[in-house]
C-alpha cells in the first residue's frame, strides 16, 4: 500500500453543512438520498459556473488569433496544470483531454499493439471494469497473448499471484486502482514494481479510485492511467496521463497539422471544452476543500497547490472510512452478503461502494423499494461480466450496489439501513 492510501489521523473533520451547500444537485428539496456515486458524482457550483462561464463567454474554437479564442487556448492550459496537480505528473503535458476513460484505454491499446514484437503478452485482472479488458483482448488479432491475474475465492487479487505471470514476454500490465464494483483497493505501487522489474509497463484504471483517495502517479511508478472527469465532481470528460517519454513514442493516429508530441498527438479531434473548464474548476473545489478541516490557520498562501490537494484527499479518506465502517455494520445487520473486503479491521483495503445482495429478495425488487423511499443505489451486473462469473452471478440479475462519496452522511446510511431491514423482516 502506498502512503498515499493509508489513513492520516492528523487531517481534521470535513464541515458537511459547508460541504453539502456547495453541491447544487444535494439542495433540493426532495430529500433524496444518491447512493449511487460510482456511476457518476455530483458537481459543486464551482463547476457550474466554470461551464457556464466558457458557454457564455467563450463558446468558441481554440487556435485562433482573436481574444476569446486564444482565451479558450489558456482554459485548456490551466486546466492541464490543475490535473497535473492533482494527480502529481511530472509535467503538464503528460495530461491529454478526451472523452472518457473508456475512449483513452482504447487509443492506448491499439497504439501498444502495433509494438508488441516479442513482448506480446498482456496482463489483465477479472475484477476490473469490463472497458479495461475486452480493449486489451482485441488485441489478440495482433498477435497478443492475454494472461489472467485472477482473483481467488477471497474475491481478491493477491500479488503473489501476479509474480509467476510476469515473463520477459510482458508488455504490460493492466489493472485497476480500485474496484468499481468491490471498492478493493489494489496495491498499485506493488504491482508497477513486479511489473518493471520483468521489464514490462503499468495501465492503471483510476476512474474509481479518484474521488476517493490521493492520485500519486510518482508514487505508483505506474506509466499510463486513465481517469473519467465525471466520477471525480466534474463533467462528462475524461482525461489520460503517460510518462512523457513514452507518450513521446507512442504511435497514435493524428491529422498531418498537429505536432507528432504529447499532448497533441493523443487528442485527435475537437473535445469539450467547457468540461474541461469544469474539470479545472473540480481541482480548484478539492483546493479549497481544506477550509472545511478546521485548520484554517493552515490554509496559508504558502502552501502549495499540490499540499491542499493532499490535505484534501486525506480528509476525504478519512472521513470515508468512517462511512465504510458504518455501511459495513449496516448491511451485517441486515444479513447482507458482502462481495469483497467486509473485515472491519481492513478499511484500510477499500473505499466505500459494496456490492450485496440480500437472500431472498433480487436485486431488482431492493433497488426499486429503495427508490420508492428516495434513496438511489444501483443492481446489475456493473459492466463486469467476469466479475459477476466469479461471484456466481447471473448477468440479468447482478448484484446491489451503493456507492457513497464524501458528501453523504451517517445519517443517510441510517435511513438507508432502515428501508433495508423493513425490506429483510417484510419478506
Amino acid at each position: 500500500m502506498v502512503k498515499q492510501q493509508l489513513f492520516a489521523p492528523q487531517a481534521g473533520n470535513l464541515s458537511h453543512d459547508r460541504i453539502r451547500s456547495l453541491f447544487p444537485a444535494l439542495n433540493q428539496e426532495s430529500g433524496f438520498i444518491f447512493f449511487d456515486n460510482a456511476a457518476g458524482a455530483q458537481i459543486p457550483q464551482v463547476v457550474f459556473d466554470a461551464v457556464n462561464n466558457h458557454l457564455l463567454n467563450c463558446n468558441v474554437q481554440r487556435g485562433g488569433r482573436y481574444a476569446k479564442s486564444i482565451e479558450v487556448d489558456a482554459t485548456i492550459a490551466r486546466a492541464r496544470e490543475s490535473v497535473a496537480v492533482l494527480i502529481n505528473a511530472w509535467h503538464s503535458d503528460e495530461i491529454a483531454f478526451g472523452m472518457n476513460a473508456t475512449s483513452f484505454l482504447r487509443l492506448l491499446s491499439l497504439a501498444i499493439g502495433r509494438t508488441l514484437e516479442t513482448r506480446n503478452e498482456i496482463i489483465v485482472t477479472n475484477l476490473d471494469h469490463e472497458a479495461n479488458i475486452a480493449t486489451w483482448l482485441q488485441l489478440e488479432r495482433e498477435g497478443a497473448k492475454i494472461v489472467w491475474w485472477k482473483m481467488r475465492e477471497d474475491n481478491n487479487l493477491h500479488l503473489e499471484d501476479l509474480a509467476p505471470l510476469l515473463t520477459p514476454k510482458t508488455r504490460l500490465v493492466a489493472c485497476a486502482v480500485a474496484s468499481h464494483a468491490l471498492g478493493t483497493i489494489i496495491d498499485v505501487a506493488a504491482v508497477s514494481q513486479l511489473a518493471h522489474a520483468a521489464g514490462a509497463e503499468v495501465a492503471l484504471d483510476c476512474v474509481h479510485y479518484a474521488p476517493h483517495a490521493l492520485i500519486d502517479v510518482q508514487a505508483f511508478d505506474c506509466d499510463y492511467l486513465v481517469c473519467s472527469g465525471y466520477k471525480i465532481f466534474a463533467p462528462h470528460m475524461g482525461f489520460m496521463w503517460g510518462r512523457l517519454e513514452l507518450l513521446n513514442k507512442l504511435p497514435t493516429f493524428r491529422e498531418d497539422f498537429l505536432p507528432d508530441a504529447p499532448p497533441y498527438k493523443i487528442e485527435a479531434g475537437t473535445f469539450i471544452y467547457e468540461n474541461v473548464a469544469g474539470m479545472a474548476a473540480a481541482v480548484a473545489y478539492l483546493e479549497t476543500l481544506d477550509k472545511s478541516l478546521g485548520h484554517e490557520e493552515q490554509s496559508t498562501t504558502s502552501a502549495s497547490r499540490r499540499d491542499r490537494v493532499v490535505r484534501a484527499m486525506t480528509a476525504i479518506r478519512e472521513y470515508e472510512a468512517v462511512l465504510s465502517s458504518e455501511m459495513l455494520e449496516i448491511l451485517q445487520a441486515a444479513g447482507a452478503i458482502i462481495y469483497g473486503i467486509d473485515n472491519p479491521a481492513h478499511l484500510s483495503k477499500r473505499v466505500p461502494t459494496f456490492c450485496f445482495n440480500l437472500p431472498n429478495l433480487s436485486p431488482a425488487l431492493v433497488t426499486e423499494t429503495m427508490s420508492a423511499h428516495n434513496i438511489g443505489i444501483r443492481d446489475g451486473h456493473m459492466y463486469a461480466p467476469r466479475l459477476m462469473k466469479q461471484l456466481g452471478m447471473s448477468l440479468d440479475t447482478g448484484v446491489i450496489r451503493a456507492s457513497l462519496l464524501h458528501y453523504n452522511t451517517v445519517e443517510e446510511i441510517h435511513k438507508f439501513g432502515k428501508v433495508l431491514c423493513d425490506m429483510v423482516r417484510k419478506q
